[in-house]
Protein backbone atom coordinates (compact mmCIF):
# COMPACT_ATOMS: atom_id res chain seq x y z
CA UNK A 1 0.00 0.00 0.00
CA UNK A 2 1.41 2.83 -0.83
CA UNK A 3 1.13 5.97 1.81
CA UNK A 4 1.24 9.59 1.45
CA UNK A 5 1.70 12.14 4.49
CA UNK A 6 1.12 15.42 4.62
CA UNK A 7 0.30 18.65 6.48
CA UNK A 8 -0.89 21.81 5.19
CA UNK A 9 -0.29 25.14 7.27
CA UNK A 10 1.66 22.98 9.75
CA UNK A 11 4.55 20.35 10.01
CA UNK A 12 3.96 17.22 10.66
CA UNK A 13 5.06 16.05 14.28
CA UNK A 14 6.79 12.63 14.67
CA UNK A 15 4.05 11.36 16.97
CA UNK A 16 1.29 12.01 14.20
CA UNK A 17 3.58 10.01 12.16
CA UNK A 18 3.80 7.29 14.21
CA UNK A 19 0.25 7.59 14.67
CA UNK A 20 -0.83 6.84 11.41
CA UNK A 21 2.10 4.01 10.43
CA UNK A 22 0.50 2.21 13.58
CA UNK A 23 -3.03 2.20 11.83
CA UNK A 24 -1.65 1.47 8.60
CA UNK A 25 -0.70 -1.67 9.99
CA UNK A 26 -3.45 -2.51 11.37
CA UNK A 27 -5.62 -1.31 8.35
CA UNK A 28 -3.08 -3.90 6.37
CA UNK A 29 -3.99 -6.62 8.16
CA UNK A 30 -7.42 -6.47 7.91
CA UNK A 31 -8.00 -4.86 4.39
CA UNK A 32 -4.86 -5.49 2.69
CA UNK A 33 -5.92 -6.91 -0.66
CA UNK A 34 -8.54 -3.99 -0.63
CA UNK A 35 -6.49 -0.49 -0.35
CA UNK A 36 -4.01 0.24 -3.14
CA UNK A 37 -3.00 3.94 -1.38
CA UNK A 38 -3.76 6.20 1.36
CA UNK A 39 -3.43 9.55 1.51
CA UNK A 40 -3.26 11.29 5.07
CA UNK A 41 -3.91 15.31 5.50
CA UNK A 42 -3.32 16.89 8.43
CA UNK A 43 -4.46 20.96 8.25
CA UNK A 44 -4.48 23.75 10.57
CA UNK A 45 -7.44 25.62 10.10
CA UNK A 46 -8.25 28.93 10.72
CA UNK A 47 -11.89 28.37 12.68
CA UNK A 48 -12.26 28.10 16.00
CA UNK A 49 -15.12 26.63 16.26
CA UNK A 50 -14.28 23.69 14.39
CA UNK A 51 -11.23 22.98 16.74
CA UNK A 52 -8.18 23.78 14.44
CA UNK A 53 -7.10 20.87 12.92
CA UNK A 54 -8.80 18.61 9.85
CA UNK A 55 -7.76 15.38 9.35
CA UNK A 56 -8.57 13.97 5.79
CA UNK A 57 -8.00 10.51 4.68
CA UNK A 58 -8.39 9.53 0.82
CA UNK A 59 -7.96 5.43 -0.04
CA UNK A 60 -8.06 4.49 -3.51
CA UNK A 61 -9.58 1.33 -3.48
CA UNK A 62 -10.34 -1.04 -6.58
CA UNK A 63 -13.15 1.05 -8.80
CA UNK A 64 -13.99 3.71 -5.93
CA UNK A 65 -11.99 6.35 -3.28
CA UNK A 66 -13.04 6.27 0.42
CA UNK A 67 -13.00 9.69 2.10
CA UNK A 68 -12.87 10.78 5.85
CA UNK A 69 -12.76 13.62 7.39
CA UNK A 70 -12.44 14.62 10.86
CA UNK A 71 -12.17 18.02 12.96
CA UNK A 72 -11.42 18.66 16.28
CA UNK A 73 -8.88 20.24 19.11
CA UNK A 74 -6.61 17.40 18.92
CA UNK A 75 -4.89 15.82 16.07
CA UNK A 76 -4.25 12.02 17.88
CA UNK A 77 -7.51 11.13 18.92
CA UNK A 78 -8.89 12.26 15.12
CA UNK A 79 -6.07 9.91 13.14
CA UNK A 80 -8.01 7.16 16.18
CA UNK A 81 -11.08 8.22 14.80
CA UNK A 82 -10.62 8.28 11.25
CA UNK A 83 -9.07 5.19 11.00
CA UNK A 84 -11.70 3.31 12.79
CA UNK A 85 -14.43 5.02 10.39
CA UNK A 86 -11.97 4.03 7.64
CA UNK A 87 -12.14 0.11 8.75
CA UNK A 88 -15.91 0.35 9.08
CA UNK A 89 -16.65 2.14 5.64
CA UNK A 90 -14.16 -0.81 4.04
CA UNK A 91 -15.63 -3.58 5.91
CA UNK A 92 -19.55 -2.15 4.69
CA UNK A 93 -17.76 -1.59 1.14
CA UNK A 94 -16.55 -5.62 1.21
CA UNK A 95 -19.73 -6.52 2.30
CA UNK A 96 -21.88 -4.68 -0.52
CA UNK A 97 -18.83 -6.57 -2.93
CA UNK A 98 -19.48 -10.09 -1.61
CA UNK A 99 -23.56 -9.42 -1.78
CA UNK A 100 -23.07 -8.12 -5.61
CA UNK A 101 -21.34 -11.00 -6.48
CA UNK A 102 -23.74 -13.66 -4.47
CA UNK A 103 -26.51 -11.55 -6.43
CA UNK A 104 -24.35 -12.28 -9.82
CA UNK A 105 -24.15 -15.83 -9.02
CA UNK A 106 -27.38 -16.30 -8.44
CA UNK A 107 -29.02 -14.78 -11.22
CA UNK A 108 -26.79 -16.39 -13.64
CA UNK A 109 -27.60 -19.70 -11.61
CA UNK A 110 -31.29 -18.79 -10.37
CA UNK A 111 -32.77 -17.44 -13.96
CA UNK A 112 -36.40 -17.05 -14.04
CA UNK A 113 -37.74 -20.28 -15.40
CA UNK A 114 -42.08 -21.53 -16.57
CA UNK A 115 -43.82 -23.72 -15.22
CA UNK A 116 -46.85 -25.52 -14.04
CA UNK A 117 -47.72 -26.46 -10.23
CA UNK A 118 -47.99 -30.22 -10.24
CA UNK A 119 -48.76 -30.40 -7.07
CA UNK A 120 -49.20 -28.45 -3.65
CA UNK A 121 -49.77 -29.50 -0.26
CA UNK A 122 -50.96 -26.87 1.61
CA UNK A 123 -51.12 -27.66 5.27
CA UNK A 124 -47.30 -29.15 4.83
CA UNK A 125 -46.19 -25.57 3.18
CA UNK A 126 -44.69 -27.08 0.33
CA UNK A 127 -45.15 -28.46 -3.03
CA UNK A 128 -43.82 -28.98 -6.61
CA UNK A 129 -43.64 -27.27 -9.59
CA UNK A 130 -43.38 -29.21 -13.32
CA UNK A 131 -40.73 -27.21 -15.45
CA UNK A 132 -40.77 -26.49 -18.67
CA UNK A 133 -38.32 -29.38 -19.48
CA UNK A 134 -40.31 -31.84 -17.59
CA UNK A 135 -38.50 -31.55 -13.86
CA UNK A 136 -39.89 -31.55 -10.62
CA UNK A 137 -38.99 -28.58 -8.59
CA UNK A 138 -39.55 -28.37 -4.79
CA UNK A 139 -40.81 -24.87 -3.49
CA UNK A 140 -42.31 -24.05 -0.06
CA UNK A 141 -44.59 -21.55 0.94
CA UNK A 142 -41.84 -18.92 1.82
CA UNK A 143 -40.56 -18.62 -1.40
CA UNK A 144 -43.81 -17.69 -2.38
CA UNK A 145 -43.66 -13.26 -3.36
CA UNK A 146 -47.42 -12.10 -4.04
CA UNK A 147 -49.20 -15.38 -3.18
CA UNK A 148 -50.12 -16.80 -0.40
CA UNK A 149 -49.56 -21.09 -0.31
CA UNK A 150 -54.40 -21.76 -0.38
CA UNK A 151 -54.29 -19.48 -3.82
CA UNK A 152 -52.62 -22.35 -5.61
CA UNK A 153 -54.17 -25.26 -7.71
CA UNK A 154 -52.92 -27.96 -9.69
CA UNK A 155 -52.34 -26.76 -13.30
CA UNK A 156 -51.85 -22.88 -12.12
CA UNK A 157 -48.64 -20.92 -14.70
CA UNK A 158 -46.22 -19.70 -12.63
CA UNK A 159 -42.47 -18.62 -13.22
CA UNK A 160 -39.87 -18.98 -10.32
CA UNK A 161 -35.93 -18.61 -9.25
CA UNK A 162 -34.32 -22.42 -9.13
CA UNK A 163 -30.86 -23.61 -7.10
CA UNK A 164 -29.71 -26.46 -5.92
CA UNK A 165 -31.21 -27.65 -2.66
CA UNK A 166 -30.32 -30.50 -0.31
CA UNK A 167 -32.36 -32.84 -2.11
CA UNK A 168 -32.21 -31.51 -5.32
CA UNK A 169 -33.81 -28.53 -7.87
CA UNK A 170 -35.64 -26.16 -5.34
CA UNK A 171 -37.15 -22.56 -6.39
CA UNK A 172 -35.97 -19.52 -4.55
CA UNK A 173 -39.04 -17.73 -5.13
CA UNK A 174 -42.09 -18.47 -7.18
CA UNK A 175 -44.58 -16.03 -8.90
CA UNK A 176 -47.90 -16.15 -11.11
CA UNK A 177 -47.32 -16.14 -14.58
Amino acid sequence: MELKVEGLNLKVRNSWHDKVAEERERLERHHASLVHNLRVTIEQTASHKEGGYEVRLIVGVPSDTVVVKRRGAAVSPMLVDAFDTLGLQLKELQRKRRQSHKNQEAGAAGSAGLGVIKNVSPYESYGFILSDDGREVYFHENSLKGLVIDELSEGDAVTFGEAAGDKGPQATWVRTA
